[in-house]
């Protein structure tokens, strides 16, 4: 896959709701659709996205010649389960993937030839390609794993960005249970400290702080009752490899729980 032009960027998008399929003034929607004007505007050769919807006992990659579109969402408007993103994949990607996690001594990895792509995929990738024409791969978190091992995931995946493979870790910032309850004066003071937190850490390049999230995040337990929508950035963080340097590129928040945090980690 070599000879490609190198990237030297990551990313963490927060996915949030796939409401933003449908609610065209959602701020995180404005920010996804202006990605190749704003954030990114090269076209890479392919792209392996980490989303927090795959999770399985060991890493497994998909590998398909078209990507099906998954509607694993339940109880929103017919019409979000018209919307299609039949992205082509790269079974060669999914086996470079396999390749550098095996040596880097994860033992098993699955390569699954049916699954397509979540909504934590085809959402986001929907309004920053919508041309559909770049290869895509999934790459499934391990949520009863913790951040630390995600980033050394990523840390396995970095070489591929010297091969034209674009990491993108799809997740949220904050992702509160169901049952907590919505904040109606701006943000909830429990997420803001979190979200500073994150933000304070990862721009001042503490990498080792993010992967103790488990016991050095404020309101851990609150911020993500379930830890499958954080990992995603760690792999992007790992992915950056050796030194890096981190900005928020995004934020807007949902019921005042919510955050959209997103953040691109350059390398030197």
């Amino acid at each position: 896959m070599g000879g490609e032009e190198n990237i030297k960027e990551t990313f963490f998008v927060s996915h949030g709701t796939p409401m933003m399929t449908i609610e065209e003034s959602k701020p995180s929607r404005k920010f996804l659709e202006s990605w190749r004007e704003k954030v990114y505007s090269k076209k890479p050769k392919a792209i392996l996205v980490i989303s927090a919807h795959w999770e399985t006992d060991e890493p497994a990659v998909n590998s398909v010649d078209v990507n099906d579109t998954i509607y694993d969402f339940y109880g929103f408007p017919a019409r979000m389960y018209q919307f299609k993103y039949p992205a082509p994949g790269s079974p060669d990607l999914a086996k470079r993937v396999q390749e550098l996690l095996t040596t880097s001594g994860f033992k098993t990895v699955n390569i699954d030839k049916k699954r397509g792509l979540d909504h934590g995929a085809w959402v986001p990738l929907m309004f920053m390609y919508p041309e559909v024409d770049i290869p895509v791969c999934q790459l499934s978190v391990q949520s009863h794993l913790d951040g630390a091992y995600h980033y050394e995931l990523g840390r396995a995946l970095a070489p591929l960005k010297d091969e034209g493979v674009l990491i993108i870790g799809s997740g949220s910032a904050t992702h509160p249970s169901n049952s907590t309850p919505h904040f109606y004066d701006g943000v909830a003071p429990w997420a803001t400290d979190f979200d500073r937190w994150l933000e304070t850490a990862i721009t001042n390049g503490r990498y080792e702080e993010v992967n103790k999230c488990e016991t050095k995040a404020p309101n851990w337990k609150l911020a993500h009752p379930w830890p499958e929508h954080f990992y995603p950035l760690h792999v992007a963080m790992g992915a950056a490899g050796e030194n890096w340097k981190a900005e928020l590129i995004h934020n807007s928040w949902d019921h005042g729980t919510m955050s959209y945090g997103s953040y691109m980690f350059t390398s030197s």
